[in-house]
This record gives structure tokens, C-alpha cells and sequence, in this order.
């Protein structure tokens, strides 16, 4: 069951945007003693934003200061930005140094929002944090508690908090959570309520690459190393600037020069650091029927011992399916499609769901892939 209604003290993590800024006015509406924080993640912000995308600038911290302004709650900021360079960007690029593919908003959810920034909440007296992120959190009866996915799946964020532990849980609000609801009625509500960020665009992509260009923004931090490209016998294909700057499956900018000899395009399947090389081949080659996960983490309750059935998201905006998955020696999660998938690369986090409920998340290791070798 839901948790019963009582008084908090909440800490409203706003962005500047409008989903954060809806979900601290009804915070504040429902009764509970609301507080927004604009965290300062950058260390050089800009003065305005790049197009839509992006969310530490300070023209968002202008924004956040006047949404909490006519709802008539406290505001501060708070300087995370050393925090968040060490935990999240510098991650990032170490990530895609080795040859991974990693996901910065969990990061950010796991390191910041739900750690440095609830730590220093609860050292405040604060009872919850507050964000706008789309999901569900339910109490049961036991005192544990469950995330679940928002009402509405075409706005369901649970896969970025696929890290959140059962702590972390205990002190989280997501009052966006419940509304089903479309974006264009969550900013004419906004608009009733008079928040200057009804109209504001939504931020996309990586916060912290305001431009977009991941891999110039790697490029800059990395330099440049020139290796091969290669198809699957090893013959040399063409040359690349770095090996970081590709994905596994993808098929545009791979300056091969001329066709496959079945005429059929060529995906990345694989990125080797050690030798700098890039492998490429064709899009069955990326077909992944089981693979290796480390570093679980279990949104409330572990499962229990043995292989069950779940379902399983690979990627934020992608969709669910069908999965056996075993916790093997407490560490690894061993999990096998019961379809093939494809465009899932190391670094990447395998989010389990049972139902409607998130069991949790670990981050990819290795693949198997049918009629290859394990990556």
C-alpha cells in the first residue's frame, strides 16, 4: 500500500525546467514543508543555453529562483560541481577511455541527487528529496519500499533510477509520478500556476556536452589516436581518430570509403582500447543473446536465489523484454534474452523489472553473442 500522508520537510531539487518545477508546487500544495535547491553542477556554466539542451547554466538557476519565488518556498544554491566533475564527468570519459558506453544520469542519480545532495538533506533535517522525475515510489507493509513505474509509460523515468537502494528510496518523492498526464498538460498546469518554465524546451542529451557533440567533447579530453577499423577476419578497413568515439552498433561516420561485398551496411560490434582498433561487421554480428552484469544494486528487496523470469530495459527510451536473470555468487548478474537483442555494449545498465516494479540495475560487463565469441 502507499504510504500514508504526513508533514515532511522537502527538499526540491530544481533544475530550471518545468517538470521539477510542477513537481515542488504540488510538493508544497500537498502540505509539506518545501525547500528548493538549484544544484550548480558546472564549473564554468554559461549565461544561456545551447538550443534545448543542457541544464546547469545559470540562466536555470534564474529560472529555478523564480518558479520557487510564486510558489512561495525558500530557495538556495548549492555548489556540487567539484562533486559532480569527480563522480559523473571525469567517469564519463574514463568510461569511454576503456571502451564502455556508460550512462551519465544514473550516475548523476546514484552520486548526486540521491547521495551528495540527500546526505547533506538528512544532515539538514530534511525527511525526502523531491525531483521530477517520472516514477512511483510504494511502501508496503513491512516498511519496505518498491519503485514502481510512473502511471503514464510514455513518460517513465524509472530506468535512471534503476540505482536507488532501499535508503535512498525511503527519502525519495516523485510527485510526478502518478499523474497520467500528457507533457503539453503538465505545462498548462504550469501555466495555472503562473511558473515562468511552462514554455521552457526540455533538456536533451548529456547535461554537461551542451552542444551535443559527445565526440568532440571526448576529443578535446583525449586527443586524438589513429587505429583501424576492421571487419570481423581482421582485414583493414579504414583508420578512425580514436577508438572512444564510437559506439557498439552504430552505423553512421565509420569512414570505411566503399560497400560491403554483400552490399549490406556495417555496424560497430566491437571497441578494443587495448589495440585501439574497431571492429565492424553486419547487423545480425550484433545480435546478443545473454550476457555478464556487475555491480548490482536492488531497488528494496534482493531477488530470491536461482534464475527467475523478468523483463529488462537496456537504454532510457527503449523498450522492454523478455529475460531469465540469476544473481551469481552475490556479485554478477548472468542474464539471457529470450529473444535476441542488439546495440547492447559493455558500460551500459541492464535496469529488471517485475511487472510494474524495478528490481534493479547492474551495469554490463560482457555479451554473448550467437556465433561469437563472449566480448
Amino acid at each position: 500500500m502507499t504510504e500514508a500522508p504526513r508533514r515532511l520537510r522537502v527538499l526540491a531539487a530544481m533544475s530550471g525546467g518545468v517538470d521539477s518545477a510542477v513537481a515542488a508546487a504540488r510538493a508544497a500544495e500537498a502540505g509539506h514543508d518545501v525547500t528548493g535547491v538549484h544544484l550548480a553542477l558546472s564549473e564554468n556554466p554559461t549565461s544561456f543555453r545551447t538550443g534545448a539542451r543542457g541544464c546547469c547554466t545559470i540562466e536555470d538557476s534564474h529560472d529555478a529562483r523564480r518558479a520557487a519565488d510564486v510558489i512561495g518556498i525558500p530557495f538556495y544554491v548549492w555548489d556540487l560541481a567539484e562533486r559532480f566533475r569527480e563522480d559523473v564527468v571525469d567517469d564519463f570519459i574514463a568510461e569511454y577511455e576503456a571502451g564502455r558506453t556508460p550512462n551519465p544520469c544514473l550516475r548523476c542519480n546514484e552520486k548526486i541527487k540521491f547521495a551528495a545532495l540527500l546526505d547533506k538533506a538528512l544532515a539538514l533535517g530534511f525527511d525526502a528529496v523531491c525531483t521530477g522525475h517520472y516514477a512511483t515510489v510504494v511502501r508496503n507493509d513491512d516498511g519496505s519500499r518498491e519503485l514502481h513505474r510512473a502511471s503514464d509509460m510514455a513518460k517513465d523515468q524509472s530506468y535512471v533510477l534503476g540505482v536507488l537502494d532501499d535508503r535512498q528510496l525511503a527519502h525519495a518523492m516523485f510527485p510526478l509520478g502518478d499523474t497520467r498526464t500528457t507533457k503539453p498538460e503538465i505545462r498548462e498546469e504550469a501555466a495555472r500556476r503562473g511558473l515562468f518554465v511552462a514554455k521552457k524546451p526540455d533538456s536533451h542529451d548529456i547535461c554537461f556536452i551542451a552542444d551535443g557533440d559527445t565526440q568532440g567533447f571526448l576529443a578535446k579530453r583525449l586527443g586524438t589516436a589513429e587505429g583501424d577499423i576492421v571487419d570481423e577476419s581482421g582485414n583493414r578497413l579504414g583508420t578512425h581518430d580514436g577508438a572512444y568515439g564510437f559506439t557498439i552498433g552504430q552505423r553512421k561516420g565509420l569512414r570505411i570509403g566503399h560497400p560491403a561485398a554483400d552490399g549490406k551496411p556495417r555496424y560497430v560490434l566491437d571497441i578494443s582500447p587495448v589495440d585501439n582498433t574497431v571492429t565492424v561487421g553486419p547487423a545480425e554480428s550484433l545480435d546478443v543473446t545473454a550476457l555478464t552484469a556487475i555491480r548490482p544494486r536492488w531497488c528494496g528487496n534482493p531477488p530470491q536465489a536461482g534464475p527467475a523470469a523478468y523483463t529488462a530495459q537496456l537504454r532510457a527510451h527503449g523498450g522492454e523484454t523478455g529475460v531469465t536473470a540469476e544473481l551469481i555468487d552475490g556479485s554478477a548478474l548472468h542474464v539471457t534474452f529470450t529473444d535476441p537483442v542488439r546495440g547492447v555494449a559493455p558500460g551500459q545498465a541492464i535496469v529488471l523489472y517485475d511487472g510494474t516494479r524495478v528490481v534493479g540495475s547492474a551495469t554490463i560487463a560482457t555479451t554473448e553473442r550467437r556465433a561469437r565469441a563472449a566480448v
